[in-house]
């Protein structure tokens, strides 16, 4: 595919679940991002246990990169109760962390606004939790939808040409094509749509998590979603421009 003028290339991969054993896997193709893309984007669950000594294994593998790197955290990347102490690692080696926070990035010219969250599940309209019941369902759906208005809000306020929305839970069910049914509510929430197509100019959304997941989807806006998890993709990362139709390239 032809590289449009003053296009951006936006790099992006998710579910990497690095430790000791699987150091240098990306790295060599990560040694040629810079040639390919403008940008790289990590779409969480970039740990197994959420340990900082695997934090350290991705602060090597994808620090001292030739693009910026923005990432965000999934829910692997808590599981240790250490997710302040990960994002630090991240971050001492370069890369910017979000969560429910954005970040501007100048590429070629081209003011790119990129909010991120690691989002929380809850399922999609027909087959979604409600703030209904015991207080256990409650806080699950209460929490959901205050981390999409958190993030909608980031993603709304970032001052650029065009934006970019990190998530690792799923928008849309499109993209969970190929799990079970019954885990949908797991993987993503309609809540993240919603946050999504309510900000201007939003021109791609990324995320991860669902494993046997499909690439494509597109929010009921019409915004475009890719599930970029290694195990979709099946490569370093997928490379998409930031125009008015997506594609690898």
């Amino acid at each position: 595919m032809t590289v449009e003028e003053n296009c951006v290339r936006v790099a992006a991969v998710g579910d990497v679940h690095l430790d000791a054993d699987v150091l240098g896997r990306y790295r060599p193709a990560l040694e040629h991002v810079g040639k390919k893309a403008d940008v790289l984007l990590l779409a969480g669950d970039l740990t197994r246990h959420g340990t900082t000594d695997e934090a350290r294994c991705v602060a090597q593998e994808f620090g001292g990169l030739a693009v910026p790197v923005v990432a965000i955290l999934g829910n692997h990347d808590y599981h240790s109760d250490q997710e302040h102490e990960v994002a630090k690692v991240l971050e001492d080696a370069g890369l910017i962390v979000l969560e429910c926070t954005g970040t501007v990035l100048d590429l070629d010219g081209v003011r790119v606004g990129i909010a991120g969250t690691k989002g929380f599940g809850g399922g999609f309209a027909g087959a979604c939790a409600s703030e209904f019941g015991e207080p256990e369902m409650k806080a699950f759906t209460r929490h959901g939808r205050a981390v999409a208005e958190r993030f909608g809000h980031a993603l709304a306020q970032l001052d650029c040409d065009v934006r970019i929305a990190l998530t690792h839970y799923s928008p849309v069910p499109e993209t969970l094509q190929g799990e079970p049914l019954e885990i949908y509510p797991f993987l993503g929430s309609y809540q993240l749509a919603q946050a999504i197509d309510a900000a201007p100019a939003v021109g791609l959304a990324v995320h991860g998590h669902a494993h046997a997941g499909s690439e494509r989807g597109t929010t009921p806006g019409g915004v475009p979603v890719r599930n970029v998890a290694h195990p979709v993709i099946k490569q370093a990362y997928n490379v998409y421009q930031l125009s008015s139709v997506l594609a690898p390239v």
